[in-house]
């Protein structure tokens, strides 16, 4: 009896933790090969798929020097939304006879109950499990649960996987930052030579007015602020619009801009976020109020803010390359609470400028008035 097992995901693009996790799995496993499987349209994501091809392209050449890998177009070629259950199903029945696994992350692991005939895929295969570092479960609950629901339970891999995700990649190629630690050699330069993730008007302005460390910044401000899109229930290309304008004015002389008036008494770390807000309007012609207002205040704050307003403060606080006492806790608890997230972030701006002595502008005022004391928190 052979060892089979199936990896699926949108792979967009893949990257070096896939193929880690899959050579670690077969390794782990003692599998005879292992089916890479595209999926056509996930039903539990919504995001800008590559074409199938290009992804499909892209898993080629990532895997190429694995014998026992075999990349499947059985889901890009069926169309549709991609049930996993399906999938599981024909596979059994090419491999009757032999062991079959089916390759998920910790994260997929909590959700399976809400996947389509859960109980077919497990007729079908067994559930091998990846954790994650930035992902905890308790395990012996899970597993009580798989067996009393499902009668069985599932096989635990030791290797955890890093946080790398295929957002952070897609923003990083639309910024022409480097992918390099993030995806091969080989799918770095597929997605170069094929203009992969290529950025409109606004990725284009920043890239030509922001040095690279500042492009770096802004990229993960827009990485960590799209992690809460789904949460939020907010909109994918509103929040990426308002993340990658934030800082569009950074560099740029007000003054080379003559028909804008800077507001009376807005100090020089924030009149950067009010000619943006300008830039974004009349240069870039971003009509957006909601995105306007995110990208001028997301510095200072301001009273009754919008979610998007909110976010983008918060992610400009505490993307990954921030460095400063405190920044690890507000992290935290972004993961468990981005209310609570938000009022420790205005907190933690106030008590900056107080012990600096700095100017306190009158909207971060009207903020923590808002939000901290009114509200008694």
């Amino acid at each position: 009896m052979r060892k089979i097992a199936l990896f699926g995901g949108t792979f967009n693009p893949v990257h070096i933790e896939h193929k880690k996790m899959a050579e670690w799995a077969i390794k782990e496993l003692g599998l005879d090969k292992l089916i890479i499987i595209p999926t056509f349209a996930p039903p539990h994501k919504k995001t800008h798929l590559l074409s199938g091809e290009h992804r499909f392209n892209m898993l080629k050449v990532c895997f190429l020097d694995n014998p026992k890998i075999e990349i499947s177009d059985f889901e890009l070629k069926n169309g549709g939304v991609s049930y996993t259950y399906l999938t599981a199903e024909h596979y059994k029945s090419l491999y009757k006879d032999d062991k079959l696994y089916l390759l998920v992350g910790g994260d997929m692991l909590t959700d399976f109950k809400t996947w389509k005939n859960p109980e077919r895929i497990l007729s079908a295969c067994e559930l091998a499990v990846f954790t994650r570092e930035d992902f905890t479960f308790e395990i012996e609950k899970e597993r009580e649960y798989f067996n009393k629901t499902f009668n069985g339970g599932f096989t635990l891999l030791s290797y955890g996987g890093k946080d790398l995700s295929s957002t952070r990649i897609r923003i990083y190629a639309e910024l022409s930052l480097s992918l390099e630690g993030m995806v091969t050699k080989e799918v770095e330069k597929y997605i170069i030579e094929n203009r992969l993730f290529c950025g409109g008007t606004e990725a284009e302005f920043i890239k030509k007015n922001l040095p690279y460390k500042r492009l770096v910044h802004t990229a993960e401000v827009a990485v960590t602020a799209l992690k809460k899109v789904k949460e939020l229930n907010l909109d994918l290309d509103k929040v990426k619009t308002a993340c990658l304008l934030h800082d569009c004015a950074k560099y740029l002389d007000k003054d080379a801009f003559s028909e804008f008036n800077m507001p009376p008494d807005v100090p020089n770390p924030v009149e950067h976020a009010f000619l943006g807000a300008y830039v974004c309007e009349n240069v870039l012609k971003i009509t957006d109020e909601e995105v306007l207002d995110a990208v001028k205040y997301h510095t200072s704050g301001k009273a009754n803010m919008t979610t998007l307003g909110k976010l983008v403060f918060v992610a400009d606080m505490i993307e990954k390359n921030r460095n400063y006492e405190g920044v690890d806790k507000l992290r935290k608890i972004y993961d468990e609470d981005f209310e609570r997230c938000f009022r420790e972030c205005l907190k933690e701006e106030m008590t900056h400028l107080v012990n600096k002595k700095s100017y306190i502008f009158i909207e971060t005022l009207n903020a923590y008035e808002y939000y901290i004391t009114e509200n008694n928190n």
